[in-house]
């Protein structure tokens, strides 16, 4: 309950202020951290009992994918170029992630996680357990591409010449997942719509492609 109720409050106050930087789940974060600190309550504890917050997230997901289903009809003549890019784009993510991750740590647990940071959070800990990755590190690797995306990822797109609401909203949505989605969805049904079929390829593609990808480059490296 105290989850929630702070990240409400933190809702109304970016909407009072209307303040892109101010995001809820940031600062929810920060808040929830420094009171766990102060009261002195492991995260295992804080974990078990809020597991109903972590159920909620998969429902949460398939959510996004109404404003998908209305765009549809705009999206069939699209949908082979978009799958083609976000194929590619997914590939090279993992390849550079896990290659400069490893070349710097030497840490293969630390590399898969960070490979994986842009694809939602069940799917990316589901593949992080399968491949022996650090869940940890891979949750807080998908929290920062997340809030980068939710309040950089726009603003970026429109300084280098992205005007397109398909064109930002799949690039965000293949990026920043499920919180990216999120946050360009108050913009318009295009950027929701193109978001969550960008989260929904980029998750499945990695989850069919990632697990093969980081054995061959594992080989190579050793």
């Amino acid at each position: 309950m105290i989850t929630i109720l702070i990240y409400q409050g933190f809702v109304k106050l970016q909407n009072r202020l209307n303040q892109v930087w101010l995001n809820p789940m940031l600062f929810s974060v920060i808040t929830i951290i420094a009171l766990l600190m102060w009261f002195q309550i492991d995260y295992h504890t804080y974990q078990t009992n809020s597991q109903i917050i972590t159920w909620l997230l998969q429902p949460a997901v398939v959510a996004l994918g109404y404003p998908l289903y209305q765009q549809l009809h705009s999206m069939r003549s699209q949908w082979k170029s978009i799958t083609i890019l976000l194929t590619i784009s997914a590939s090279l993510v993992v390849i550079i992630s896990f290659l400069f991750t490893y070349i710097i740590t030497k840490e293969y647990g630390i590399s898969v996680s960070i490979a994986l940071k842009s694809i939602t959070t069940p799917i990316a800990l589901a593949i992080t357990e399968q491949l022996n990755g650090n869940q940890a590190v891979t949750a807080f690797a998908i929290i920062l591409a997340g809030l980068f995306g939710a309040l950089m990822g726009v603003p970026w797109l429109q300084l280098i010449g992205v005007k397109s609401h398909k064109a930002q909203g799949i690039a965000v949505g293949a990026a920043s997942h499920v919180l990216g989605t999120a946050t360009i969805s108050q913009l318009s049904f295009q950027h929701a719509a193109y978001g969550s079929l960008a989260l929904i390829i980029s998750a499945t593609i990695t989850a069919i492609i990632s697990p093969a990808i980081i054995h061959q480059l594992m080989v190579m490296l050793s």
